[in-house]
């Protein structure tokens, strides 16, 4: 008897140790539940909740909660747990990695563009990365991928499908010609080489497209990527002249034919090929086309007096060499703040913005910017427009009333963003669609 008394003794012991143990765990996961659901709360506040562009969405049917997606993320609070299933935070600052999807066990995540309530404006590309137009292809991103190494596996797999559809039987110069020297541009340009196609990429300005226009110091967050004919290419962090350096070399080993400054103006379909017309009146003729351009195109002005002065720069190319001048930077994205907190400490920087908080910007930005205004290293104005340039002064006005101040000034960077390239597009006869909520990278 005495031993029975014993042997329910130790096993009430261990049922009731395992019943503090569940207890512990799941007050642990309604706790960090909790703190999720402030988060989301937060990013609702902050207009980071509703995605802009490419998120992640999870199946909560398949989840399991192992957590993979959130330390797979290299960006900070995307993703959460919340009651037990993953769940998008600020769904506005996913860049489109991919890794989440990648590091679901599950398959549990798909890659969306737009929402149900907001479209993103694209143009029509099939899954070949081919438009409506048969021979013209799409990658990079225009497509909507506009993280590098996204852009070069496109720009990998689009030139692919170029040749697996490839008709060797044309009277073009080029077999492909390749518009823009970004990421994507650069990838496809070396994949023909391997795939000895006779191509020639056109750069309207220099080589490393978007890339090329970030400020020399800098940080360029990539990832693992595979360069055609160069190989596995391990970045994580690395400053804007080692990747464009990188991407020289890939080139001139390969003898890759880029043509730098050469603006496309025109294309055209001529009998079996396509015609290329440049602004400085050179012409090209190619089998097929693979559109490796911004989606910005040209940057959005704001329509103000004075905005043609040679003291209005809408990209800063090197800070280091800007001293002792007043400076006025316009916008509230990463860009901006980036630009401003480049140009403080040697300048007195002034940072204007129409809203009256940062809504959408990287975390570490929304750190550093806070504090380089406590510290007074650039003065931020909320809720302010600016609404003349003149020779030696801005005019600044803020507040509902459009109240105006005039504040000295030497120099002004606009980041507005800039505007798809709708016209030129339309004129080639690719059609542009707003993609509500459609899916673009599923789980494999």
């Amino acid at each position: 008897m005495e031993l029975l008394i014993e042997k329910i003794a130790v096993y009430s012991a261990a049922f009731l140790l395992c019943l503090v143990i569940v207890f512990l765990y799941l007050r642990k996961k309604r706790r960090a539940s909790r703190v999720v659901e402030e988060k989301i709360s937060q990013a609702r506040l902050e207009g980071l909740y509703e995605p802009i562009s490419l998120h992640p969405v999870v199946d909560p049917s398949r989840c399991i909660q192992t957590g993979a997606c959130i330390a797979a993320c290299p960006e900070k609070d995307i993703l959460g747990i919340r009651n037990g299933k993953a769940t998008t935070i600020n769904a506005s600052r996913c860049v489109g990695h991919g890794a989440c999807l990648a590091a679901c066990p599950t398959h549990a995540i798909t890659l969306f563009i737009g929402t149900e309530q907001r479209g993103v404006d694209l143009p029509h590309v099939n899954p070949d990365f081919q438009t409506n137009v048969p021979g013209i292809y799409i990658a990079g991103e225009l497509g909507g991928m506009g993280l590098i190494r996204n852009a070069v596996e496109q720009g990998i797999q689009a030139v692919e499908n170029i040749v697996k559809s490839s008709k060797k039987q044309h009277e073009a110069t080029y077999d492909l010609i390749v518009v823009g020297a970004g990421p994507a541009g650069i990838a496809a340009s070396l994949m023909a080489r391997k795939h000895h196609l006779k191509c020639l990429t056109l750069e309207q300005d220099t080589l490393g497209g978007t890339v090329f226009s970030f400020p020399r110091s800098k940080i360029v967050m990539t990832s693992t990527m595979n360069l055609p004919l160069y190989g596995k290419i391990k970045l994580h962090e690395t400053s804007k002249p080692e990747l464009l350096e990188l991407w020289k070399d890939a080139i001139k080993k390969n003898e890759v034919e880029i043509k730098e400054n050469s603006k496309v103006e025109s294309i055209t379909r001529e009998e079996g090929h396509f015609r290329i017309e440049t602004i400085h009146g050179e012409h090209y003729t190619a089998g097929h086309i693979l559109l490796a351009i911004g989606r910005r195109g040209s940057p959005r002005k704001l329509g103000i007096p004075g905005e043609n002065l040679e003291k209005v720069f809408y990209r800063l190319l090197e800070p280091e060499l800007i001293l002792d001048k007043d400076i006025m930077v316009v916008g509230g994205g990463d860009a901006a703040i980036e630009s401003a907190l480049l140009l403080a400490g040697q300048n007195r920087v002034i940072l204007s913005y129409r809203g009256d908080a940062f809504s959408r910007i990287k975390p570490k930005n929304s750190e550093r910017i806070s504090e380089a205004a406590a510290d007074g290293r650039v003065r931020l104005r909320f809720n302010t427009n600016l609404v003349s340039i003149e020779n030696e002064h801005v005019i600044l006005a803020s507040g509902k009333e459009g109240e105006t101040e005039k504040i000295k000034n030497d120099l002004v960077y606009i980041f507005a963003g800039g505007e798809l390239p709708t016209q030129f597009l339309t004129k080639i006869g690719i059609s542009i669609t707003t993609k509500y909520g459609e899916a673009v990278m599923k789980p494999g």
